[in-house]
């Protein structure tokens, strides 16, 4: 079995180790991932400049290829240009930081990479952890924190889809696991609205000139059933089955023309 394994935090991330060591006894891994942080970039590609790769060793030893674009291009490059052959699985994540509700689902890095892997047939997992202050610290600018849950959660999910795939009609899963959970049962849950509500907040440069920082308050308003309300309010690991077909009834449209 070959697993690649990708992230948004970049090459360097805890989370992306985790990921690896949770699953490399079910198969080969490859990590590729970007070079810096790239949260926020959502499915992003990399058209008018160079990108480049190169072989780096892991914070355990082992090798790894970090990526000069974006998340998107991590994973082309790892199934286009060091893979072989399609792998069986791809991971994005563990992410620091969960990825919830719909209104930043394609804004989300760890997002953009697992939905790229997934256009092309590959079952994948996008997997985040909730971070609340307090629950990881800088170690030598290796961002360190408990995922030992979020990597069981993991192998579990990783060896379900390499024994018997994913159901049909689902391309990707996307979990999210709370920083202390109260109860470790995933949660089927729906996307609900939202995970932050956008706030703008302007500033002046010492010229007088306006500039702005986009921002956002957590969203509390979490319905019954989604995975907002699983994670922040049950306090359960959260596992959200998406399609890439966005599209919706056509006799809906039909119909208002």
């Amino acid at each position: 079995m070959k697993i690649l394994i990708s992230n948004d935090d970049g090459i360097n991330s805890s989370g992306l180790l985790a990921s690896k060591n949770a699953v490399k006894s079910l198969g080969e891994t490859l990590v590729v991932a970007p070079s810096t942080q790239q949260s926020g970039i959502g499915r992003a590609l990399t058209l008018f400049e160079p990108i480049r790769l190169n072989e780096i060793l892991l914070k355990d030893k082992s090798v790894g290829y970090s990526v000069s674009g974006t998340p998107t291009d991590s994973v082309a490059l790892g199934l286009f240009e060091l893979m072989d052959e399609k792998p069986d699985l791809c991971i994005s994540g563990i992410n620091i930081g969960e990825n919830i509700g719909k209104g930043e689902l394609t804004t989300s890095g760890t997002l953009g990479a697992a939905m790229e892997a997934a256009s092309y047939g590959i079952p994948t997992i996008a997997i985040s952890q909730e971070v609340i202050r307090g629950d990881f610290k800088f170690e030598e600018r290796h961002l360190k924190s408990n995922f030992e849950n979020s990597k069981k959660i993991l192998y579990k999910l990783s060896k379900k889809i390499l024994d018997n795939g994913l159901p049909g009609g689902i391309d990707l899963l996307n979990v999210n696991v709370p920083s202390n959970p109260l109860n470790n049962d995933l949660l089927i849950s729906k996307l609900g609205e939202r995970m932050f509500t956008p706030k703008i907040e302007t500033r002046l440069d010492p010229r007088g000139t306006p500039y702005y920082w986009i921002d956002g308050i957590p969203y509390i308003d979490h319905e019954e059933g989604t995975d907002g309300h699983g994670l922040h309010v049950k306090k359960q690991p959260t596992i959200t089955p998406l399609s890439l077909d966005l599209g919706v009834d056509l006799d809906l449209l039909k119909n208002w023309i």
